[in-house]
């Protein structure tokens, strides 16, 4: 009876995992900056009820800079694994400060999980981790989610507002997830050839 019953749990629990991967793809966002060659998208909350359903096999991927993982602050459960590094070399046009692609974006993401991993990749807004999806997606890994409201989110809009032009419109931190400053030198990024 006691095995009958076991094994009717892990049936459900896996169910239960498939299911949720399976209703937490969420149509195309609006902008098309966060589209994916993958075409699988999720909102931070999503996210973070993927992972916790199944946080053994789901894993995050946060793509932002080292800097911006530790001093902005981060999912508890993220791997840094930046896909854009800092140069230190300002751009006057765009008025911030150039990134250029982290040539081994792909090799320590699929150094760190097998190929069948549903993988959700954020970043600060959706944009870069678009484009992370699709670096991935290209590398051969096929279940890659674009996180599209990212960790900050997107800013608000609203000329009359206080919060006009603050990141504070959804997101991972805005959304009531768990999100820390404290770092696990398990998930830091350390490229290891």
């Amino acid at each position: 009876m006691k095995k009958k019953m076991l094994s009717l749990i892990t049936a459900l629990t896996i169910l239960l995992a498939f299911a949720s991967l399976a209703m937490a793809q969420t149509s195309a966002p609006s902008d098309p900056k966060k589209h994916t060659i993958a075409g699988k998208y999720v909102t931070s909350l999503e996210a973070y009820k993927m992972w916790k359903a199944n946080p053994d096999k789901v894993r995050i991927v946060d793509c932002r800079t080292t800097e911006e993982y530790v001093y902005v602050g981060h999912a508890p459960m993220a791997y840094n694994i930046p896909s854009k590094v800092w140069t230190g070399k300002w751009n006057g046009e765009k008025k911030d400060y150039n990134l250029m692609d982290n040539p081994d974006f792909e090799f320590e993401v699929k150094k760190k999980f097998a190929a069948d991993d549903p993988i959700l990749v954020m970043c600060r807004s959706g944009h870069r981790s678009a484009a992370s999806v699709n670096r991935l997606t290209k590398a051969g890994l096929q279940n890659v989610y674009n996180v599209f409201d990212g960790f900050e989110g997107d800013k608000i809009k609203d000329a009359e507002s206080c919060y006009h032009g603050k990141r504070m419109k959804n997101g991972w931190r805005n959304c009531g997830a768990p999100w820390s400053y404290d770092l696990d030198p398990k998930l830091l990024y350390a490229p290891q050839k």
